[in-house]
C-alpha cells in the first residue's frame, strides 16, 4: 500500500470529515449539470455527546491521522509520525501506533498520550483494546478533569472504560508552576505541597471513588496521615464513607472531636451520623436524615447525650421539617391532594439553647414550635377557595434572668377563605371572606387568663379605578369575633362578641420625567400617596389577648388599617396617612438606581383601644418616616429614620451599606439605633490581605489579568454601644495556596444575660481547617457558618458545574 501524506485520507471528503470531527455529519452531494457548487446537508450526530451506549460506542467511526499510513484492509493499520487515533471520547497520540482490527487492539510507542472522557494518561508504551478500554500503560503520568488532580505511577492497568488500577503511584492537585512556589520553581527544585503516595490506587470514575492501599498523606513533606486503606472521592459526587474528622476547642465544653459517617442511601435519600466527644461533657450521638421525593421533601436531625457531666443529666434534641402533597380519601370519596407541612423543634431542657449555641438556628431560639398544617386550595366557579387545618404548640425555654411569657398553643386552628374578582355579576368588584376557628390553650399559672375557643369572621369588598398615572381604591371591611371561655371572666361572663366595620381609601399618582445627572440619563418618578382609614370605637378592655400585638412602625405598616396584628384587638381609627416616593430608574433596563420616600400619619381623633396594660394613642401627628436607598455596581446604601418633630430628635434609625469592588472583596456595615433601648453596630467583611509576588517579577496574575490574593481576612463583629462590648464575633484568616487552603477561626457567641446563674455569659471556640483541594479536608468545617454570617461571602473554591470533556478537547 502506498504511503500517503498525512492529509491524504481527508482529501476525498475533506469537508465531511472535518465537520464530523467537530460533531456534525455532512453529506456531500455530487455535482450535476444543474448544481453549480456542492451543497452540504447537516445531520444530527452523536460525536459530541458526553457518553454513548455500548452499541453506539462500538459502531462509532474511527479516524486515523499520521505523517504516513500503511496497512491491510480490515486487518491492520500502522501509523508513523505524529500518529493519532480518534474514536468518540477516546484519543490516542504517539510516535507510532499499530492497530489490529480483528481484536480491536492498539499498540502505541513513544510519547504516548491517551485522553478518555477528559482524563489523560501519558507514558512510553501502551497496549489497549480500544472499545473495551482494557490494557496497560507503562510509567504513566495521569491527570483527572473533574478535580484537576494529577500524578504518576509505575504502571496503570485499565480494567474497562471506568475502572483502572495504578501501581506505586503518587497523587496531588498541586501544579509545578510559579504559582505553587515561586522560589522553588525558579530554582527548578519543585516538590508538591501535599501528595498522597500508595502501593496501589484503584480508580472508579463511575462511582467517583478512589481506593489507596498502604497510603501515606504528606503535607510539606511531613507525614500527616498513614493508613493501610484510604478511600477518597474523584469528584464532588455523594458517596458513603467516613468524612474527615473535625476538631475544635471550646471554653466551656473543652476539646471536641466529631467523626462523621455519610450514608448515600439513594439518589434522593441520605443520612449523616455525627458522634461527638466533648471532653468536659461526654459523648454526643447526633445525626441527620434527608429525603427528596417528587411530591414531598424533608429532613430530620437529632442528638442524644446519655450524660452531660457539666449539667449532671441526659440531653437530647430533635428537629424535623416536612413539606409535600398528601392524597386524602375518606368514606370512599377522593378528596384530592392536600398540602402537608411539619416544622418541629424540641429539646430536653431550658439550658439547651445556651449550652449548644451552634446546634442550628432552630435550636438557638427560646421559643421552639411544633407546627403541623394540612391545607388545600381549589377553584369554585370563578372564585378561589382555601382550607387550612393547623395545630401549633410551643416549648418555651425559660431563663431566670430573662423570663418569657409563653404564647398560646393553637389546638387546633381551622381556616376557610375565599376570594374573587367579581361580585353580584359586577366585574372588578373584588371580594374576600374568611372564617377562622381556633382553640387557644396555655398554662393558666403563667398566662393569668382563661383558655378559649375563638371564632373570627372577616369579609371585605373593594373596587379600584385607575389609569396609567393614578389609582383610587376604596374598601369596606367587616370584622366579627366571638369567644367561648373555659372559665368566667372578671365580669362573670363566659362568652363575648365584637363586630366592627372598617372603611379605607387608598389613592396615589405617578409622574415621571427624563433627567440628566453626571452625564448620565435617568427616569425620575414622583409617586404621592394618600391613605385614609375609619374604624369606630368598641370597648375591648374586658377581652383577653391571645395573639395580638402592636404593629411595628415602618413604611409597610403606616399604610395598614389596624394598629395591631392579630384578631383580639381592632383599633378605633380616624387616620390620614400622606406619603411620597421618588425613584431614579435606568431608562434602558428599568432597574431602580435610587429611591427616596417620606410618610407621616395624621390622627384626626384619639385612639382609645389599647393592649392590656397599655394606653391608647393620642398624638395628632405621628413621627416622620424617611427612607432612601442608592444602588451602584459595586456599592449600595439603605437607610430609614423615624424622626420626632416635637422633640426634634430621631427615635429610631437603621443604616446599612455594602461595598463589593471585586471577587472575594465585600464589606458590609449596619447601624441600628432605638432611643433609650439599643444601639448596635454590625460589621462583616471578606477581603484579601496580601498579594503573592516574586522578587524581580512583581505580583503574579491570573489568566484574566487579576492578581492572586493569598491571605484573606473574613469576619463579623456585632457591637453594643450602651453595653460597650462585643455581643458576637467571628474572626477568620484564610490562606489560599492554590492546591490547599488553611482557615483559622476564632468565634465568640453570647450565651445569656449574666454569667452568675448559668456559667460564663459567652462561649468561645478556636477552629482550624486544612483543605487539600480535590482530595479532602482536615479539621472543623466553618464554611456553612461563614456563609450564614457574612453576606455575599464567596468560597475560595466553588465549582458550580462538572467540567465537560470538551473543555479540553483535542
Amino acid at each position: 500500500m502506498p504511503v500517503f501524506d498525512r492529509f491524504a485520507l481527508l482529501k476525498p471528503t475533506a469537508l465531511a470529515a472535518a465537520l464530523a470531527c467537530a460533531g456534525v455529519q455532512a453529506q456531500v452531494v455530487p455535482t450535476t449539470p444543474s448544481t453549480v457548487t456542492p451543497s452540504v446537508v447537516l445531520k444530527p450526530s452523536t460525536l459530541l455527546v458526553e457518553s454513548l451506549s455500548d452499541k453506539a460506542s462500538r459502531e462509532a467511526a474511527s479516524f486515523f491521522f499520521a505523517d504516513s499510513v500503511r496497512g491491510r484492509a480490515d486487518l491492520d493499520t500502522v501509523l508513523d509520525g505524529n500518529a493519532v487515533l480518534r474514536k468518540h471520547s477516546t484519543v490516542i497520540r504517539a510516535d507510532r501506533i499499530e492497530y489490529y482490527a480483528p481484536n480491536d487492539r492498539v499498540t502505541a510507542r513513544g510519547n504516548v498520550r491517551v485522553r478518555r472522557n477528559g482524563n489523560s494518561f501519558e507514558g512510553p508504551l501502551l497496549d489497549l483494546r480500544v472499545d473495551a478500554f482494557e490494557g496497560f500503560l507503562a510509567a504513566p503520568r495521569f491527570e483527572f478533569l473533574k478535580n484537576a488532580s494529577h500524578g504518576a505511577a509505575e504502571r496503570v492497568d485499565f480494567l474497562d472504560d471506568k475502572r483502572a488500577v495504578v501501581k506505586n503511584a503518587w497523587y496531588t492537585s498541586c501544579r509545578k508552576d510559579m504559582l505553587q512556589n515561586p522560589a522553588q520553581t525558579l530554582a527548578k527544585a519543585w516538590l508538591p505541597d501535599w501528595v498522597l503516595s500508595a502501593a496501589s490506587i484503584k480508580l472508579d470514575t463511575e462511582a467517583d471513588d478512589g481506593l489507596a492501599t498502604d497510603a501515606v498523606l504528606r503535607f510539606k513533606n511531613v507525614p500527616v496521615l498513614a493508613v493501610p486503606r484510604l478511600s477518597f472521592p474523584l469528584s464532588d459526587a455523594r458517596r458513603s464513607g467516613f468524612l474527615p474528622p473535625s476538631f475544635n476547642l471550646d471554653n466551656i465544653s473543652g476539646f471536641e472531636i466529631t467523626q462523621p459517617y455519610y450514608l448515600n442511601i439513594a439518589p434522593n435519600r441520605d443520612a449523616t451520623l455525627e458522634p461527638t466527644v466533648r471532653l468536659r461533657r461526654g459523648l454526643d450521638l447526633g445525626g441527620e436524615f434527608r429525603y427528596l421525593e417528587p411530591s414531598y421533601t424533608g429532613n430530620v436531625r437529632g442528638s442524644v447525650m446519655p450524660y452531660d457531666s457539666l449539667r449532671g443529666q441526659s440531653r437530647w434534641s430533635l428537629v424535623a421539617k416536612h413539606q409535600g402533597d398528601l392524597p386524602v380519601k375518606a368514606a370512599g370519596l377522593d378528596l384530592g391532594s392536600w398540602r402537608l407541612g411539619l416544622d418541629m423543634a424540641r429539646v430536653s431542657d431550658d439550658n439547651f439553647w445556651r449550652d449548644f449555641p451552634r446546634s442550628g438556628t432552630a435550636l438557638t431560639q427560646r421559643l421552639l414550635p411544633a407546627d403541623f398544617t394540612l391545607s388545600r386550595g381549589f377553584t369554585l366557579g370563578q372564585n378561589y377557595v382555601a382550607l387550612t387545618t393547623r395545630t401549633l404548640s410551643w416549648q418555651t425555654l425559660q431563663d431566670a434572668a430573662s423570663p418569657i411569657t409563653p404564647p398560646y398553643d393553637r389546638l387546633p386552628q381551622i381556616t376557610l377563605s375565599s376570594s374573587g374578582q367579581k361580585l353580584w355579576s359586577v366585574d372588578g368588584l373584588a371580594w374576600q371572606a374568611s372564617a377562622d376557628g381556633t382553640r387557644f390553650v396555655a398554662d393558666r399559672s403563667r398566662t393569668l387568663q382563661p383558655n378559649t375557643a375563638r371564632a373570627v369572621l372577616e369579609a371585605e369588598v373593594s373596587r379600584t379605578w385607575g389609569g396609567a398615572g393614578y389609582y383610587v381604591s376604596p374598601k369596606l371591611k367587616v370584622h366579627s369575633t366571638h369567644y367561648n371561655f373555659d372559665s368566667p371572666l372578671a365580669n362573670g361572663r363566659q362568652t363575648a362578641s365584637r363586630s366592627l366595620p372598617t372603611f379605607s381609601m387608598d389613592a396615589g399618582m405617578a409622574f415621571e420625567r427624563d433627567m440628566q445627572f453626571g452625564g448620565k440619563s435617568f427616569i425620575q418618578t414622583l409617586e404621592p400617596r394618600a391613605f385614609y382609614v375609619r374604624t369606630p370605637f368598641r370597648d375591648q378592655s374586658a377581652l383577653p389577648n391571645y395573639d395580638s400585638g402592636a404593629n411595628d412602625f415602618n413604611f409597610a405598616t403606616i399604610y395598614s388599617e389596624n394598629a395591631f396584628v392579630g384578631n383580639d384587638r381592632i383599633a378605633d381609627a380616624n387616620l390620614l396617612t400622606l406619603g411620597a416616593t421618588s425613584r431614579w430608574l435606568n431608562p434602558a433596563t428599568g432597574a431602580e438606581l435610587a429611591r427616596l420616600a417620606v410618610a407621616q400619619r395624621l390622627r384626626l381623633s384619639s385612639q382609645k383601644v389599647a393592649l392590656p396594660g397599655g394606653v391608647g394613642a393620642d398624638e395628632r401627628v405621628s413621627d416622620l418616616l424617611l427612607g432612601g436607598t442608592v444602588t451602584g455596581d459595586i456599592w449600595a446604601l439603605d437607610t430609614t429614620v423615624q424622626y420626632n418633630q416635637a422633640k426634634r430628635q430621631s427615635v429610631r434609625a437603621t443604616v446599612g451599606g455594602r461595598y463589593s469592588p471585586g471577587k472575594f472583596q465585600t464589606l458590609n456595615m449596619a447601624y441600628r439605633f432605638q432611643r433609650d433601648q439599643s444601639e448596635q453596630i454590625d460589621l462583616s467583611w471578606q477581603w484579601p490581605l496580601a498579594k503573592l509576588a516574586v522578587p524581580g517579577f512583581g505580583p503574579l496574575a491570573k489568566p484574566d489579568g487579576s492578581e492572586y490574593g493569598r491571605w484573606y481576612t473574613v469576619g463579623r463583629l456585632n457591637y453594643s454601644a450602651p453595653d460597650r462590648r462585643l455581643v458576637d464575633a467571628v474572626l477568620v484568616v484564610e490562606y489560599d495556596a492554590d492546591c490547599w487552603l488553611a482557615r483559622f477561626v476564632l468565634e465568640r457567641l453570647q450565651r445569656g444575660v449574666s454569667g452568675t446563674v448559668s456559667g460564663p455569659e459567652s462561649s468561645k471556640r478556636l477552629l482550624f481547617q486544612l483543605e487539600f483541594v480535590g482530595f479532602s479536608r482536615l479539621g472543623n468545617n466553618p464554611l456553612a457558618a461563614l456563609q450564614q454570617n457574612i453576606p455575599r461571602y464567596k468560597l475560595l473554591r466553588e465549582q458550580v458545574s462538572t467540567p465537560s470533556r470538551f473543555s479540553q478537547y483535542e
